[in-house]
């Protein structure tokens, strides 16, 4: 039994908070933690890790689709007044 009361499968042991705090330290790095979080999001040796790791590699998925979203609409619009400046025909 470890010091959070859980006595089963080491596959299956819970996380501690400061589990969660520094993987997310580790992931935030930018070329090492992305290939930690690749390892882990495949790796099979515990659950709640593999999930974790998941779940942040989907919100690092969608802030970047965010991000693209947002850099062309803002770049649209200076792309169309440059092309009416330089073509004032259009």
């Amino acid at each position: 039994m470890d010091k959070y009361g859980y006595n089963g499968p080491e596959r299956f042991r819970p996380l501690s908070p400061w589990a969660y705090f520094g993987y997310s330290l580790l992931f935030a790095i930018p070329v090492i933690g992305l290939i930690c979080l690749i390892i882990f999001s495949l790796s099979d040796t515990n659950i709640n890790r593999r999930s974790f790791a998941r779940s942040f590699f989907c919100g690092l998925v969608i802030a970047l689709i965010i991000s693209l979203v947002m850099g062309v609409l803002g770049v649209l619009p200076v792309i169309w007044s440059t092309i009416q400046n330089a073509f004032p025909a259009l």
